[in-house]
């Protein structure tokens, strides 16, 4: 690798910071998702104008009464409140995190920290110093903080004032937030990113505080994400010149492998992932791509475009692209939108690879295939901010976690992405593995779905004494940081 490779580990506030209330953190949209399992959805809860309260069969919520007021109530499991408790914890996991010789932590700001409710004219100066201290925190032990501005966390009130980033006035909500934290954290933070996993709006209130699945608003929501993207990219960069922001995407739904060699299987797996590519390509090129344009006019989609749109979305392009990647996908038959609508769902298992607990493809060449097609498709930097592998570890008697099949999935993923680097040529400036500690599950809520190198004492209930342990993982990955790469026994 380069010499300033960038290593490090990813995670998100509302999975792992906890402290839902203090010092003046507004209620999020995480924050009114209860716990599921594997095989039982989150649900959302919410109280109608009688009184009587409910709780939604998962996170689309498009069969939601429109008069409901989706809100907080007693009696359910929200696992976001405590998480693993990293608001009391961050002095001693950022020195975890440096004793792993991280350049690097990739990292969310929780937005109802800073506006509790969205709508403030003024910041919550307490959640600006909670973020201060934690930079500062990073710096002193030589960790570039990266920072993700919205990493599935809107402000509750936009969703039942008007149904969050379905409206349009939430680009100015949260433009807001990002002038604020642009200028206060001018001199700490020098790599952002806009939002995470875009092209995931499909998981609707989980990702972006959407009250209907519908693909109407689905897509008109998308688009004032793309118009606030573009806009944080200008306000940064006018702010700054040295800020380097980019885009992130789920690439793990653009990797797509066609069922058999017949050419309308072929052509079913393009079109998936071109689904995908879409969103990264207003990001990357400043403007809708024909087959997305064609695409609406079939479907009869309509998007809202004022008259300065496609001026702001070719102004603000990004610097970079940051992705996610899990697992490939094997294109499924129909159309696209109508297997949209359970977005969670994995599909089919690929017979040539072997899978997780959870139904997760490991597809080390598939990250190599990844990372060449976006490199290939944009010519920009790209940065992996999440890859890892969610598993059951077991605490032995003497206090040890021997979690070799952990090492495994980093040591191949790391193997096939230094290929990329050194015989394909992928420009490529870090890499941040999901995560390096413990933290509540976004699709289930469990924590017994662990992916860190550090072992969190808490379990699924909330029960525990959240003591910090290091895995047989953390020393490989200590040693792999170390030798920039090199060292993958």
């Amino acid at each position: 690798m380069k010499e300033n490779f960038l290593w490090g580990g990813a995670s998100a506030a509302n999975q792992y910071e906890g402290g839902w209330q203090e010092n003046g953190r507004g209620i999020a949209n995480t924050d009114v998702m209860t716990k599921g399992t594997k095989d039982t959805p989150r649900g959302v809860t919410y109280r109608l104008p009688d009184g009587t309260e409910h709780q939604t069969g998962g996170i689309m919520i498009n069969d939601l009464p429109f008069d409901a007021e989706i809100k907080v109530l007693d009696g359910y499991d929200y696992p976001s409140h405590r998480a693993v408790d990293f608001y009391n914890h961050y002095k001693e996991d950022i020195a975890l995190f440096a004793e792993l010789g991280f350049k690097v932590y990739r990292m969310s700001i929780s937005w109802t920290r800073i506006f509790p409710t969205g709508l403030e004219d003024e910041p919550n100066e307490a959640g600006l110093k909670f973020y201060d201290d934690i930079f500062d925190e990073l710096l002193k032990y030589g960790i570039e903080p990266m920072v993700t501005l919205h990493h599935f966390e809107v402000p509750l009130e936009l969703t039942n004032k008007w149904g969050a980033w379905a409206d349009r006035r939430t680009i100015k909500c949260f433009m807001n937030y990002c002038e604020v934290v642009f200028k206060r954290f001018e001199k700490k933070v020098k790599y952002w990113i806009t939002f995470n996993e875009i092209n995931n709006i499909f998981f609707g209130f989980l990702s972006s505080g959407l009250r209907s699945s519908d693909i109407q608003a689905t897509m008109q929501a998308a688009h004032h994400q793309f118009l606030a993207s573009a806009m944080a990219v200008k306000l940064g960069h006018e702010i700054n010149s040295d800020f380097q922001i980019g885009c992130m995407l789920a690439a793990s739904r653009c990797t797509v492998y066609p069922q058999t060699c017949k050419p309308i299987d072929v052509y079913e797996a393009w079109q998936q992932s071109s689904r995908q590519y879409f969103f990264s390509d207003v990001q990357c090129r400043g403007y809708y791509p024909n087959y997305q344009i064609k695409y609406f006019e079939r479907n009869g989609i309509k998007i809202d475009m004022h008259k300065d749109d496609k001026k702001i979305l070719e102004q603000g392009t990004v610097d970079f692209i940051s992705l996610s990647y899990y697992r490939s996908m094997i294109n499924s038959s129909g159309d696209i939108e109508e297997n949209s609508k359970d977005p969670l769902q994995l599909g089919e298992i690929n017979p040539y690879l072997v899978a997780t607990e959870w139904g997760i493809s490991i597809d080390p060449i598939g990250f190599r295939i990844t990372l060449n097609n976006l490199y290939d498709r944009y010519q920009l930097p790209l940065m992996v901010v999440e890859n890892g592998i969610g598993a059951i570890d077991k605490v032995e008697d003497d206090g040890t976690i021997h979690d070799e099949y952990r090492i495994d999935f980093f040591r191949n993923h790391i193997k096939e992405m230094r290929a990329a680097i050194q015989i394909d040529g992928v420009n490529v400036m870090g890499y941040t593995s999901w995560a390096p500690i413990d933290i509540v599950s976004a699709g289930t809520g469990e924590m017994r779905k662990r992916y860190g190198f550090i072992y969190v004492d808490m379990d699924d209930n909330g029960n525990g004494s959240l003591k910090r342990i290091k895995k047989d993982s953390f020393y490989w990955y200590q040693k792999v940081v170390a030798s920039n790469g090199e060292f993958l026994k």
